[in-house]
């Protein structure tokens, strides 16, 4: 059945100027290799002959996973996956590729290019995950590696809500370290991974064959365009805006009215996609939201599952117990940072959830150090964005970017654990 999928699949009509080759879609376009295919089978089958699914803790486990992926479900697909795929496919097929060249691609000004990446959480209150199809769609339409990853690792790294909450829960020294971090390792993290694949960054750019736009006279002005991706952009952020219980009168006001707020936007886009757009784009539109569905989803699930098979939902305890994790990150050496940052980038977290999380983890012994290290790693990575990002950018990238994000939360969070 797999293969007629696939080769229905690839049949698939593809009515859009901005991508044309199966190079576009590797998910679609690739097929698992024998020995691959073989390795996966064997690893499932020891995994289903030797753990012992009997054991409370395993059969706990397995509960947490499937637990962990129907609050994932109930929680984040609708209002906050669906919107981004949607903003994804949009940059895709209607923005202008020599402008995102110019603002965010290798011969960019730096300043430029990093100073809009490495702010975006700002605006963005996403998670891990919802960030993945934004900074695919961005990447595709020719933003360097560079900006593409600073944008990547701010978006969920930099919620001005969080920030907002750490300062209140775990002080201002915690607080300002954690926004000063974050800001400054989204650009050093960008500049070295630009650095290090440069050559192959400007070879991908200089292939043609993966950027086939052409302007055409039915093209959107600037102005049709940035209210069309403005009212995308308020959907995500005002639908998702979180409750600060108290610390910000009117972040809660806002909070209150976030429904009004969002059905503004909605109308906006309505009025948007009626004036502007015919009936071929707009089917168009809709067919790159759900190939980028396809790449991302399968992965993403995957990844939920196990993430909570492993370390659970917070509060609740799966195969590797919290109180052990925070047995290990007490004081501020050097391996206990480490282990934070590590735990971190693998745990998922949802937005806002690492406040409590973390709350959880220092009154169980964690020092101030690991836990900047765990907040610098943590909402940026998690299994299911690793899984994604390899898709995308492959092993080597992929294991770069990690390499660098766990390294520098580690170095932060003992430098700050000195400091203070």
């Amino acid at each position: 059945m797999l293969p007629i999928f696939e080769n229905w699949l690839l049949r698939l009509p593809v009515k859009t100027a901005n991508y044309s080759s199966k190079k576009e879609f590797p998910m679609a376009a690739k097929k698992l290799s024998p020995n691959l295919t073989l390795v996966l089978i064997t690893i499932v089958f020891m995994g289903a002959y030797f753990i012992p699914f009997d054991s409370p803790r395993v059969s706990g486990a397995v509960q947490e996973a499937f637990m962990m992926l129907s609050e994932y479900a109930r929680e984040h697909v609708l209002l906050c996956l669906v919107p981004a795929m949607f903003i994804a496919g949009a940059i895709t097929v209607f923005l202008n590729q020599q402008a995102v060249i110019h603002l965010l691609g290798p011969s960019a000004r730096k300043t430029a290019a990093y100073g809009v990446a490495s702010v975006s959480g700002t605006i963005l209150a996403v998670c891990s995950c919802t960030v993945l199809p934004l900074f695919k769609g961005i990447y595709k339409k020719g933003a360097g590696l560079g900006p593409a990853v600073s944008f990547l690792y701010s978006g969920p790294a930099i919620n001005i809500l969080a920030i907002v909450l750490s300062y209140k829960v775990f002080g201002w020294q915690l607080g300002l370290a954690r926004m000063v971090g974050a800001v400054l390792f989204s650009i050093v993290i960008g500049l070295l991974m630009q650095l290090i694949f440069r050559k192959e960054d400007e070879a991908r750019l200089a292939d043609q064959r993966m950027f086939t736009y052409q302007r055409d006279e039915d093209e959107k002005t600037l102005g049709q365009m940035s209210l069309f991706m403005a009212s995308m952009v308020g959907i995500l952020v005002f639908i998702n805006w979180a409750d600060s219980d108290g610390g910000n009168a009117v972040w809660d006001m806002i909070h209150q009215a976030k429904y009004w707020i969002t059905g503004g936007f909605s109308l906006v886009l309505i009025y948007s996609l009626a004036r502007w757009f015919k009936k071929d784009e707009l089917k168009t539109w809709v067919s790159a939201t759900r190939d980028f569905s396809l790449q991302i989803l399968p992965y993403l699930f995957g990844g939920v599952l196990a993430a909570g098979f492993l370390l659970g939902r917070p509060g609740h305890d799966a195969l590797i117990s919290t109180t052990w994790v925070a047995s290990l990150v007490g004081g501020n050496s050097l391996i206990s940072n480490f282990i934070a940052a590590v735990s971190g980038a693998f745990m998922y977290f949802a937005t806002l959830t690492e406040v409590p999380i973390l709350q959880g983890l220092l009154g169980a012994g964690m020092g101030k150090g690991p836990a900047l290290a765990l907040m610098l790693a943590g909402p940026s990575l998690s299994l299911p964005s690793m899984l994604v990002i390899h898709s995308e950018l492959g092993f080597r990238k992929t294991f770069t970017y990690v390499v660098l994000v766990v390294l520098l939360s580690a170095f932060a969070g003992k430098l700050f654990g000195i400091i203070i």
